[in-house]
């Protein structure tokens, strides 16, 4: 919905007071950086694929964005750097790497609204952290909207909404919905008592 890939059946998306269908799609899709849980890669080199964020872009622009996004280190351990070819789809780097660069993209488009579905979902502790370290930078000031199961994910967010059975069943910071010891609290608990 925040993508306008679906219109709403009810209600409506208002993106700083104004209803996002009172503005054309050419604004939002202008304005809106997405990170997927499944990113797509276009074959080329690791350079195209973040120079794909914003036309024109320089060198610079681009390690600047790959700096930010913590993706610098694995591309600097790469045989060919910046000209490593990615493949079809990235399928010559693994998950981790393939969301660095995508995230690296999106910073490089400098969006006003940023919308991350389960970016961290398929990658390792680690990565995950890189990935953690590279948004917390750029959410700041931002409209963000952030997906994820993986809490450690939302944890630093302003306002968390609980989705359980296809309905809002909380709302609140972190602390308080813990402090509330609801839906929460439990989802929480089980994974960092499991981890």
């Amino acid at each position: 919905l925040m993508c306008r890939f679906y219109e709403p059946s009810g209600g409506g998306i208002y993106i700083n007071d104004v209803e996002y269908r009172e503005r054309s799609l050419h604004w939002l899709r202008s304005n809106l950086g997405v990170v997927l849980q499944v990113p797509h890669l276009f074959s080329g080199t690791i350079r195209d694929n973040i120079a794909y964020g914003r036309a024109g872009a320089t060198m610079e622009d681009i390690e600047s964005a790959a700096r930010r996004a913590e993706a610098i280190h694995f591309i600097d351990s790469m045989p060919d750097g910046w000209e490593t070819q990615v493949g079809e789809g990235g399928s010559m780097l693994s998950t981790g790497q393939r969301q660095l660069v995508a995230l690296a993209r999106a910073i490089l488009a400098d969006p006003q609204i940023f919308v991350m579905d389960e970016a961290t979902s398929s990658v390792d502790t680690e990565t995950e952290q890189q990935i953690q370290r590279g948004i917390e930078s750029i959410l700041s000031g931002r409209i963000s909207v952030v997906i994820a199961h993986r809490l450690s994910t939302v944890r630093n967010a302003d306002r968390i909404l609980v989705i359980d059975g296809g309905r809002i069943v909380e709302v609140g910071d972190h602390a308080s919905l813990l402090e509330a010891r609801g839906r929460y609290f439990q989802l929480y608990t089980h994974q960092f008592a499991v981890t």
